[in-house]
């Protein structure tokens, strides 16, 4: 029994709290410095390899779910209920003595409450969140990873400003379930759509072309290909031509390009590889009017420039938990500081 309350003495002691606290703050702020999710090659070309040795063997490319954050946070819950647990009694008779100053009383104690709850409900979250990338031009049909969802983009618009940068994505969305129904939402930036249970975040948009492939004269294969996507021929799939890059504005005579990726195309630039049997056998920037040939009998040709949108998919079941305990921090700071009694 004394080894019990010695226990229950030190998690429920404020000082701990704050320790555990202050501890999961920085644990966080680092892992925030870290980006989540990459490869070990990844890490060592931005960190080098020791670095990245170091990231992937303290989980810090997936901190969220790694043993010492689910640790920190574990010790701190406890440590917060604890606090509160020790305090209901003595909380009790002082209420007695002051029925008066309720919410002065019990303000912190409403307020541990709701930091308790914001904790759990952050890390429930963050332990069981799904996200997703998606990207799709207009008229396209994806599936949802394996969520059985299938999302459509009706339409991808881009409002130009007057000096011709990107000033907002709009994303029109219909999201339909393996049950039929559907739904119908707008995403933007910073303005996310709420569909069938997910968020749909805009989060950026890349090019596309349509790609003409002739042979002989006569129209072989056609097909829209977003930036880094390829094409075998049809006829001969050991010859595949990819789509590398994409410059709004390109200046042939000197192979100036437009400083900033999003603005509105007025001379497109194409650059394309030419691959045989995996070996590069062609490279180059086309121009509106250009075309390549390969082997004098195929004629490739880019046209009609077109962006695609990229989404970010998101799902939270415990946004809600970590929201109430956001409000109830707010309702105990506002009973310890302007309700209590003076």
């Amino acid at each position: 029994m004394k080894i019990l309350k010695k226990i229950r003495k030190i998690l429920g002691s404020m000082p701990l709290a704050i320790t555990l606290l202050v501890m999961l703050a920085a644990a966080c702020a680092l892992s925030s410095a870290v980006p989540q999710g990459q490869t070990f090659e990844w890490y060592s070309g931005q960190f080098g390899e020791r670095m990245a040795a170091v990231i992937t063997a303290l989980h810090a490319d997936d901190a969220y779910h790694s043993w010492w954050f689910l640790t920190l946070s574990g010790f701190l819950c406890l440590s917060l209920l604890m606090c509160n647990l020790i305090r209901i009694r003595p909380l009790i008779r002082r209420t007695r003595k002051e029925p008066g100053n309720f919410a002065g009383i019990w303000g912190a104690w409403v307020c541990h409450l709701g930091i308790l709850l914001l904790i759990i409900g952050f890390a429930l979250g963050q332990m069981t969140q799904e996200e997703y990338t998606i990207s799709g031009l207009p008229g396209n049909t994806v599936p949802l990873a394996e969520t059985g969802l299938q999302v459509t983009v009706d339409d991808f618009t881009i409002d130009w400003r007057e000096d011709g940068t990107a000033g907002q994505y709009t994303a029109e969305l219909t999201v339909c379930g393996a049950d039929g129904t559907e739904e119908h939402g707008t995403a933007s930036v910073n303005h996310p759509a709420e569909l069938c249970g997910y968020e749909f975040f805009q989060n950026s948009a890349g090019w596309a072309a349509d790609v003409t492939v002739e042979k002989n004269g006569e129209i072989l294969q056609q097909k829209t290909l977003c930036v880094q996507e390829y094409m075998p021929l049809a006829d001969d799939p050991d010859i595949v031509v990819m789509f590398y890059n994409f410059y709004p504005n390109y200046d042939g005579e000197t192979g100036a390009v437009s400083p900033m990726a999003s603005t509105r195309p007025e001379k497109p630039g194409y650059l394309y590889m030419v691959f045989y049997q995996g070996e590069v056998r062609g490279m180059n920037v086309l121009e509106a009017d250009d075309e390549i040939t390969i082997d004098q009998e195929y004629t490739v040709r880019f046209r009609n420039p077109s962006n695609y949108t990229l989404l970010m998919v998101k799902r939270d079941r415990f946004s809600w938990l970590a929201m109430l305990g956001a409000a109830i921090v707010m309702a105990g700071l506002v009973m310890a500081f302007y309700l209590r009694k003076r």
